[in-house]
């Protein structure tokens, strides 16, 4: 509800609506300012797509008249001009879209016939091309790859698209309206390196996809760097954060952990303060669930590209090592109260399992193969505690976002309709300790 009075504390407004809010809209905001004598210029600003249409522009009209069918001059962001047909054009009507045959200058609406069109780039009279600026749209700074399941598990349940082509056709298709996203073929017939602005903007494209019944196999986010001058470069983001005074120490000690810099703060004499850092866009991977719990969700944190600046060394997220399963079966409680007092787990009793995936994290730095699936020996002698109940500890179920933030550099994550997974990228853990050896003499030989 909105209302022009102000209430007491602790009362509502003495309004049930938001008309105060359209009409104080409709009152300070000014209308759109134009030249009755100036051509057509119209500004990209955002895109979408169409199952119908394919991509579709969204742009404000600044001058002219455009209109249904009309030719135009199409100014792309590297400075050439084509002329192109409007095939289509929409307005909107609360949430739904209609088709319109004019526009006029300080409408915003969106056009179809302009395959490649990208925000920034103008529509303009043909006869008088006059561009508006361009707009740079940010590097993608993190990628992960994303491909076709490949654990046991595969197709078992709900998931049902599950073939390379289908995913690729998916991919394809979230690259017509998302200008933030590139698909990078990495020589693989079944994965593909997907590159966004985050992690957070990647794992929404992964839940959108497992709600539509794909099954995939992610990796851990990376940051996507740069060779300038021979030396390697990383993006950076200058992240602000508003958050109550009292959790001051720990949040500056938590980017610290992530190579932050602070560079500004200011204390408002609120009880709140403000604090500006720069910090490694792959310093922020899984930093927003830490920084929630550090300030028991009262915290706010906002990030916006600082361009690349040179690679600011290792960062350690994860001290512990992980708990794998070392055969496929079904979880047992009995081995889950045998070995709970060393680990936590990821994983219920009567939850199927497979050699290779992570059941738990270790209390060590160091991973273990268990055997999750052992059962109690039944013998006809009686036991002195048989009747002793064992407590067990509810285990940690992982978010999507959580099991990326936890996957290692060897694990990917397992995401289907009905459940997530985190496994090994080499289930064979014969051949995972021979792999992770020569791994270990390269590093000394380095």
């Amino acid at each position: 509800a909105a209302s022009q009075n102000r209430p007491a504390d602790g009362s509502l407004p003495d309004n049930d609506d938001l008309e105060p809010l359209f009409e104080a809209i409709l009152e300070h905001v000014p209308a759109p300012e134009y030249d009755d004598e100036a051509p057509l210029q119209a500004w990209v600003t955002n895109l979408d797509s169409s199952p119908f249409l394919g991509r579709l522009a969204l742009l404000r009209v600044f001058n002219g008249t455009l209109k249904k069918g009309q030719t135009v001059a199409w100014v792309r962001s590297d400075g050439t001009t084509s002329n192109a047909r409007i095939t289509e054009l929409l307005k909107t009507r609360a949430l739904e879209r209609y088709p319109a045959e004019s526009a006029g200058p300080g409408d915003i609406v969106a056009i179809a016939g302009f395959e490649n069109i990208t925000i920034g780039e103008t529509i303009a009279d043909p006869e008088d091309v006059r561009p508006l600026p361009a707009i740079t749209v940010d590097d993608p700074a993190i990628s992960m790859t994303i491909g076709t399941n490949t654990s046991p598990l595969m197709g078992k349940v709900k998931g049902h698209k599950l073939t390379a082509r289908m995913v690729k056709d998916r991919l394809d298709k979230e690259l017509i309206g998302n200008v933030s996203l590139k698909v990078v073929d990495i020589g693989r017939p079944d994965a593909w390196e997907v590159q966004g602005r985050g992690e957070l903007a990647l794992a929404i494209l992964v839940e959108n996809m497992r709600r539509e019944g794909f099954e995939l196999t992610v990796g851990k986010p990376q940051v996507v760097t740069k060779k300038i001058d021979g030396k390697t470069y990383e993006p950076f983001e200058h992240l602000t954060i508003d958050t109550p005074e009292e959790h001051l120490g720990a949040i500056t000690q938590l980017l610290a952990n992530r190579k932050g810099r602070m560079e500004n703060m200011t204390n408002h004499g609120t009880g709140w303060v403000r604090m500006e850092f720069v910090v490694p866009s792959r310093g922020l991977i899984g930093f927003r669930s830490e920084f929630l719990t550090t300030t028991r969700g009262t915290g706010i944190a906002n990030a916006i590209s600082h361009g690349y600046e040179p690679w600011a060394g290792q960062i350690t997220t994860r001290q512990n090592g992980s708990i794998v399963a070392d055969r496929q079966g079904v979880v047992t409680p009995f081995a889950m109260i045998a070995l709970q007092e060393r680990m936590s787990f990821f994983v219920q009793p009567t939850q199927e399992v497979y050699e290779g995936m992570v059941i738990g994290e270790n209390s060590r730095a160091d991973d273990m193969d268990v055997n999750i699936t052992k059962e109690k020996k039944l013998t006809n002698m009686r036991s002195a505690t048989a009747d002793n109940f064992e407590s067990m500890t509810p285990p940690r179920i992982l978010t999507l976002e959580e099991s990326l933030e936890f996957a290692r550099d060897d694990e990917c994550v397992e995401v289907t309709p009905e459940s997530v997974r985190i496994r090994k990228v080499i289930l064979d853990q014969t051949i995972r300790g021979r792999e992770a050896s020569r791994m270990k003499r390269q590093d000394a030989n380095a």
